[in-house]
């Protein structure tokens, strides 16, 4: 296995210490979120993938086109899929870690807690013990969701987290909940967030809109409203936070090449389109599963789980009345059976994530040479911690608690119909 110019030392110095306790003699090059963000900011106009790895195979196939592409990415799980995969806030670091060593993966990858949701204020407390636990396993990077929560709420419950986040780990933060073309993101709500945080010398990394994007299986025709993310993201450019794009399944590259090439997007998840794309699904260039013609979707002959195994997953899913996006539930029942499988089955379901993966990188969000531009933010910082991009502007007077109840009774947002929206 070679080694890129000065990796050793970087892997001394550029690993945070939850790693370097958890994983000290590996050679993976396990990094804070930040050295990502910072990485495809340097390239510019660039964004990178933050690969849902709902499972192990998706996991191995997006490795690898990071590595065949020199792009630094980001493997994440969001909580509510550690309810339906085998992979979880406590497990993922360590799979993605012996995948590397195994396969000789030098690119800089971080572990990212995606979606760490919060329906109210009771979910605080429990949030308060799990957060640092999630650290201890090797998570290097979070995003704290209370977008579910009034603008108020949410804004008080990412300062009173923060202290239980290590300063080095990448932050994402979120304002509007994942509704498609409904109760979309607003320059005053989303600058709400980002200057309140600021006041408490916060710094997020990325910020997550409701930009028009849909989890899991675009069925709209809309998607992701690009002049608005512009535009927002323009109004927060004195903060310097990056965005995070939720919901990139399903959108056509074009799209995306325009989020990456208009935006200051660096952090682009993708979840659903790589699960059906591992179990060998016909997808689009852009991962929206391609139905027959009864509704069924359309699985590839000879690609992805064996024939056999498909029949029994469809036939599952048909008894549990799950369709469409559902098929995520999937995951859990089915996993050990994937893994079971012979290995050249198992390789050439990595192999279709490796591919559609690789593409993205290099075709669509232009991340290709990010991995080494990374390593060199990491060997010029000689340490982990690469500190917080903005300055804090605002004055912590005017954003004491009452006072921030009282500025989000005015902020000009449409929420959008109340509902049980996926994560």
């Amino acid at each position: 296995m070679s080694f890129p110019a000065d990796y050793e030392k970087i892997l001394e110095t550029g690993r945070p210490p939850n790693i370097q306790r958890l994983f000290p003699n590996s050679k993976a090059l396990l990094v804070s979120g930040k050295v990502i963000d910072r990485a495809l900011l340097e390239k510019s106009q660039a964004m990178t993938i933050a690969a849902n790895g709902r499972s192990n195979i998706v996991i191995r196939g997006a490795l690898k086109a990071a590595q065949r592409a020199d792009a630094a990415i980001i493997v994440e799980i969001a909580r509510s899929e550690g309810t339906y995969c085998a992979v979880n806030f406590f497990n993922i670091a360590r799979q993605v870690d012996a995948i590397c060593n195994e396969l000789g993966i030098t690119v800089p990858v971080a572990i990212h807690a995606d979606h760490y949701g919060l329906k109210s204020e009771d979910d605080l407390p429990y949030a308060k013990m799990e957060i640092p636990s999630m650290f201890d396993a090797g998570v290097t990077s979070i995003a704290i969701d209370a977008s579910h929560m009034t603008d108020d709420k949410n804004l008080l419950a990412n300062i009173e987290l923060n202290s239980l986040i290590p300063g080095w780990a990448g932050l994402e933060t979120e304002v509007g909940e994942i509704k498609g073309d409904q109760g979309l993101s607003t320059v005053d709500d989303a600058s709400f967030l980002i200057k309140g945080l600021n006041a408490h010398g916060i710094s997020a990394d990325w910020i997550a809109l409701n930009n028009g994007s849909a989890h899991g299986i675009e069925a709209s025709g809309q998607g992701i409203q690009v002049e608005l993310t512009a535009t927002i993201h323009e109004a927060l450019s004195s903060y310097r936070v990056s965005g995070a794009q939720h919901g990139t399944s399903g959108n056509n590259s074009d799209k995306l090449r325009a989020i990456a090439g208009r935006t200051k997007t660096t952090k682009a998840n993708v979840a659903t389109a790589l699960q059906m794309v591992a179990w060998g699904v016909e997808v689009n260039d852009y991962g929206n599963a391609i139905f027959d013609n009864d509704g069924s979707f359309r699985k590839v002959k000879g690609e992805g789980v064996t024939a056999e195994l498909w029949e029994e997953m469809t036939n599952y899913a048909e008894k549990q009345g799950w369709q469409g996006g559902n098929y995520k539930k999937l995951n859990l029942p089915f996993e050990s059976k994937i893994m079971a499988l012979p290995r050249d089955v198992r390789e050439r379901m990595s192999s279709r994530v490796e591919d559609f993966v690789h593409n993205m990188l290099t075709n669509v969000f232009n991340a290709g040479g990010t991995g080494a531009i990374a390593r060199d933010i990491l060997a010029g910082a000689g340490g982990y911690d690469l500190g917080p991009k903005a300055e804090q502007i605002e004055n912590v007077a005017d954003w004491t608690k009452e006072l921030i109840i009282e500025r989000a009774k005015t902020l000009d947002v449409d929420k959008g119909p109340e509902g049980d929206f996926d994560d």
